[in-house]
């Protein structure tokens, strides 16, 4: 909170050569409460004082003064440990959440700054499946934390829309797909769908066995689709707007909105006058009659930018797409959200993006994550084919609906409910390992409603609910804070207070699951809190006061949540 770091500031600011935002950004909560509420590590001074941290630490305890606010100070080892006055602490906390409802957690760190994420990108013409989850929700999730954080926020769907597989689509289209007529579409009903347009895919590449020539017609037609030719470029667009109907219904499902989908094909006409800046900069050489720069002095292989044919690849486009980018957002940060094996891509593409000059690439980030493992192996695949998202979201809502079924058969709008639960279990399961390790994919774990799991947080903020309507009168902030005197009333507080800070270190770490295990902690403190001791108490004073508690703690977990992608049912 403001009124104890600006307090400790204007303590440590006399006595250490450190200004006031060096001084907070040091500030620590520590890992136990009998350490106190705040700790200042004197490492960072003692180099500087040329003292040992500790001596440091012993000396400042005994200069500096408490006060109405920080009412004791005392030396930790290397750490200086400040307590604050717990109705203080408690009012300041309480109040704060009260009033700043739904926003609690928010800050204006980031006002006038501009955050571009890329995140999910899948290919037109292709299903949606299992591998494309990740990007999505930690995308989102970044998207969010930055959000919060009052950045403004660009989340762009970079589509893969472009290539020579869509002269491979448009010959299979027009052999053995013009049944479905292009002018049906717009909008309306079409019998043509991404199944289709798979299966004529497939249909391709089975024929060029037996006539090789096909290959040859489909270089053709994506030359034509190349030079802008009417009818190739229309059987194209009919391609992609299939493709976004699904895109769009399946990421509806998981609650997640893109501001722009700027695809490959986005970028085509700005391409030679990338590849000109490349070239102007005495980067590029030929090489096995393919266009390059060698990055062989920086350990890497070269980055290839034109093949044989002068058709481009993918690291042109990223050039080109991230100096749009800056010259149309003038972007802060710009952060892609891909899998980890294409950590060498990026380090190409970032490497020729600084040898052009760009001093923005330090801006640019990749953040990469592990694989989905399925603990039975792959889940319910037809012969071999992926497993599609949308399939896994409807069999994880099946499920939620038959345990809240037995659960909770009475249960008002059982089947919304269900969904919540169900999409919010396979988000959080995202989510809740660390991004860069491997997820292993278990129904088991993913949909316990006691075990470290989205229905476990969503049934907490549940049962804070029943507790709210149980009480049945308006909460209040007129309490008497002081008669709060459990320890873990003292834990529950100060976990509240620390929510602004988590939701900082997630987006500061791209990690979410920094705000995942810090609702876990929050939940399973207060479900301890709330077996040892009874809230609805008939001391009237202590009642309004832990109701308050309830209220806010019920507040902290749905903003988290809302965060991270989950809804936060109030029934379960």
């Amino acid at each position: 909170m403001d009124i104890f770091i600006n307090n400790i500031i204007s303590l440590l600011k006399e006595e250490i050569p450190l200004s006031a935002e060096e001084i907070e950004g040091l500030i620590e909560i520590p890992p136990d409460i009998k350490m106190g509420d705040y700790a200042f590590p004197c490492f960072a001074i003692a180099k500087q004082l040329r003292k040992d941290p500790k001596k440091v630490a012993s000396e400042l305890s005994q200069k500096l003064v408490p006060n109405d606010i920080i009412i004791r100070i005392n030396a930790l080892g290397s750490y200086l440990n400040f307590y604050v006055s717990k109705n203080m602490l408690f009012k300041t906390v309480l109040e704060e959440i009260s009033n700043k409802k739904d926003f609690y957690g928010n800050s204006n760190l980031g006002m006038g700054k501009t955050v571009v994420i890329d995140y999910s990108s899948p290919n037109i013409a292709k299903h949606l499946a299992v591998h494309h989850l990740r990007s999505a929700v930690i995308g989102n999730a970044i998207y969010n934390f930055y959000k919060a954080l009052g950045y403004k926020c660009i989340g762009i769907n970079h589509l893969g829309d472009w290539g020579t597989q869509f002269g491979h689509l448009i010959v299979a289209f027009r052999r053995w797909g013009s049944k479905f007529s292009i002018s049906s579409f717009s909008g309306k009903e079409t019998e043509l769908t991404v199944s289709k347009l798979n299966e004529l895919y497939v249909r391709f590449h089975k024929e060029v066995k037996e006539n090789p020539s096909l290959e040859d017609e489909a270089r053709d037609w994506f030359k034509k689709l190349e030079r802008g030719d009417k009818e190739a470029r229309e059987i194209w667009q009919y391609f992609k707007e299939i493709s976004l109907t699904e895109f769009e219904r399946v990421y509806e499902k998981l609650g997640i909105k893109f501001d722009l989908y700027a695809g490959e094909s986005f970028y085509n006409e700005m391409l030679d006058d990338t590849v000109k800046r490349i070239k102007d900069a005495g980067l590029t050489e030929i090489s096995e009659d393919a266009l390059i720069v060698n990055l062989e002095e920086y350990n890497m292989p070269p980055c290839i930018l034109k093949k044989k044919d002068e058709a481009s690849l993918y690291a042109t486009r990223d050039v080109c797409a991230a100096e749009y980018r800056k010259q149309e957002y003038d972007f802060d940060k710009m952060i892609y959200v891909v899998g980890s094996e294409q950590r060498l891509h990026f380090k190409q593409f970032f490497k020729v993006l600084e040898l052009m000059g760009y001093e923005w690439v330090n801006d640019c980030v990749h953040i990469d994550f592990g694989l989905i493992k399925f603990k039975h192996g792959k889940m319910s695949t037809r012969e071999g084919k992926v497993i599609l998202l949308e399939e896994l979201l409807e069999e994880s809502c099946k499920i939620a609906n038959e345990i809240i079924e037995g659960k909770n058969p009475d249960l008002e709008k059982k089947m919304e409910v269900a969904n919540d639960v169900g999409i919010g279990a396979i988000i959080f399961s995202e989510l809740s390992t660390k991004r860069i390790k491997d997820v292993l994919f278990d129904w088991d774990v993913i949909l316990n409603f006691d075990g470290e799991t989205g229905p476990y947080v969503q049934y907490t903020h549940a049962r804070l609910c029943s507790v709210l309507r149980k009480h049945g009168e308006k909460v209040s902030t007129d309490v008497d804070y002081g008669i709060l005197k459990e320890d873990d009333e003292l834990i529950l507080v100060r976990s509240l207070e620390a929510f602004p800070l988590t939701i900082l270190r997630a987006a500061n770490n791209y990690e979410p699951s920094i705000l995942s295990k810090y609702l876990l902690d929050l939940c399973s403190t207060f479900n301890r809190y709330y077996q040892h001791h009874r809230i609805l108490t008939d001391n009237d004073e202590l009642r309004k006061a832990r109701i308050l508690l309830v209220d806010s703690i019920r507040q902290v977990i749905k903003n988290g949540l809302s965060i991270l992608g989950l809804k936060a049912p109030e029934r379960m």
